[in-house]
């Protein structure tokens, strides 16, 4: 398999102005996830054993789903390394009393990413041409918000028509009662042209129907949290469905051309976060909802709740560290994809290293999930993947997350 993307790009945050945010581009070619061919004993035996961490051999039974935490890596590398120079800046406006000092970043498209600050205001910012465009603000600021997005007719660069970022509410507030069909806590933002004879066209902001539990009386005594979501391609008529499920409320299917809802089951994906699809393997990949592992599962059918086909336990976390935030999956297409996990350690400190201080982290997995070659056709779908490769890389920051930092 080819790695389509080149660039990993990490929005990380200024440790002594939290309005201020960063964009570092991670150049693959330059600071690879990935390993060569696996290792041969000769090799191994010229490899330092600081820098090769050994793991248990996979199994026959590697893969059953009775096992867990399946290892699948035959090695792994550890590296630091300095993050980049950012290749922009950008600070949040005055802060707004409920909001505080914030900007949310969400991945459009490629190197394209959109950022909004804690009064709804957007730009968006394209790192391949270093271009800055200004965005409609939100209808109204989002709090801990996701993106998803929805590829339209051209889907080159981010820049085809219909293409749309769709922004909601983690856990949204109770609508019961409500009337408005559409409502603040989900939006889209939508390329679109203004009229149907309009030779240009423009991003435009578009108010849109919550999933049906936010107005059901049944669940408005508490916010409900949407703990996974998906963008999930139609059979063959190039339509576009968002899957989204919500802790003790259930999964529920948007339609994108009609904006209409419907109830999908009363159970929930097992994932948390959001959920890719891997079309050479067809499965689905995410983070485990119940220990936050690579996982896969297969949703096409929906009629009962998926089960998880395999899992893959990537790193082994020291018993000093803590973790700081929920870690994020971020596909690189063709199989692979980067794990980033963030954490804070004691260290010593100081002009003299005399102090002990917190430092955060953020480690990087590069893993890539393939096929086995020797494995008959008929073979159950669960013996059907395993992980090959990873290369960790360990960056000290302030505080950093990949582009979906908000999971989008």
């Amino acid at each position: 398999m080819s790695l389509p993307r080149r660039f990993l790009n990490l929005i990380v945050e200024n440790g002594a102005d939290p309005g201020i945010r960063s964009l570092s581009c991670i150049d693959l070619t330059r600071y690879p996830l990935f390993h060569p061919p696996l290792p041969t004993a000769t090799t191994m035996e010229a490899c330092s054993s600081s820098s090769i961490i050994s793991q248990q051999q996979q199994t026959a039974d590697a893969f059953n789903t009775k096992n867990k935490h399946a290892d699948g890596a035959a090695f792994m590398v550890q590296e630091k390394f300095q993050l980049p120079d950012p290749i922009f800046s950008f600070k949040a406006q005055a802060a707004d009393p409920d909001y505080g000092w914030n900007i949310d970043c969400f991945p459009l498209a490629d190197r394209k990413v959109v950022c909004v600050d804690q009064s709804g205001r957007a730009f968006l910012f394209d790192a391949d041409t270093d271009q800055v465009v200004t965005m409609p603000s939100l209808n109204k600021p989002k709090w801990r918000p996701f993106s998803l997005f929805v590829p339209g007719t051209d889907n080159d660069g981010g820049d085809g028509e219909g293409n749309s970022l769709y922004i909601m509410e983690k856990s949204p507030k109770s609508e019961a009662g409500c009337s408005a069909r559409c409502i603040d806590q989900f939006e889209a933002f939508v390329y679109r042209k203004p009229t149907v004879t309009a030779s240009f066209m423009s991003w435009y902001c578009q108010l849109l129907p919550p999933p049906p539990y936010v107005r059901d009386y049944a669940y408005s005594q508490r916010r409900h949290r949407i703990t996974s979501y998906a963008v999930v391609a139609g059979d063959d008529d190039g339509s576009w469905r968002i899957l989204v499920s919500a802790e003790d409320a259930g999964t529920y299917c948007l339609d994108v051309a009609s904006n209409m809802w419907s109830r999908v089951g009363e159970w929930t994906l097992p994932f948390l976060g959001k959920v890719e699809y891997v079309p050479e393997l067809k499965l689905w990949f995410g983070l485990s909802a119940e220990d936050q592992l690579l996982a896969a599962a297969d949703l096409s059918a929906m009629d009962s709740q998926p089960e998880l086909v395999s899992s893959w336990k990537e790193l082994e976390q020291n018993r000093v560290w803590q973790v700081t935030q929920d870690p994020q999956l971020v596909n690189l297409g063709s199989g692979r994809f980067c794990i980033a996990r963030f954490i804070e350690k004691l260290e010593l400190g100081g002009d003299f290293d005399n102090k002990l201080t917190w430092q955060d982290f953020v480690i990087l997995t590069g893993v890539e999930v393939s096929e086995p070659f020797d494995l008959p056709a008929e073979a159950p779908r669960n013996q059907r993947t395993s992980m090959e490769q990873s290369k960790e890389r360990i960056s000290k920051a302030k505080r950093s997350e990949p582009e979906q930092g908000n999971d989008g």
